[in-house]
Order: C-alpha cells, then structure tokens, then sequence
C-alpha cells in the first residue's frame, strides 16, 4: 500500500470537514451529509484497487 493514498484520503477528508464546517455555520445543514456522503464516495472509488489487490490475495492464500 502506498503511502500516496494516504495522502489523498486525508486530503479529501480536510476538504470535506472544512465543506461541513461552512456549511453548517451558514445554516445549510441538508447539504452537510450529502458532502460527508460524497466524500465517502470519492474515498471508496480511490480504494477501489486496493480492495481488488486484497481480494486478489485472499484467493492466492485460499487456493479458491
């Protein structure tokens, strides 16, 4: 695992406490989870290989 991803997955979850920050403070509040659930996205679709690397090694492990 790279150290690069980690990175990115702080950085997208700075930007998205700082969006939730803003927003609240301006009353926006509906718009508070659908920025935190976006990030959640962004951060899953980035993962994404990573995940199939695991898999991919599980079943190498597992002989399956």
């Amino acid at each position: 695992m790279n150290i690069d991803i980690i990175f990115k997955i702080a950085g997208v979850g700075l930007i998205i406490a700082i969006l939730n920050i803003i927003l609240s403070k301006a009353g926006r509040d509906e718009y508070v989870m659908l920025t935190t659930l976006a990030g959640i996205i962004i951060v899953v679709i980035m993962i994404m290989d990573e995940i199939k690397e695991l898999f991919s090694a599980l079943e190498k492990l597992f002989n399956l």
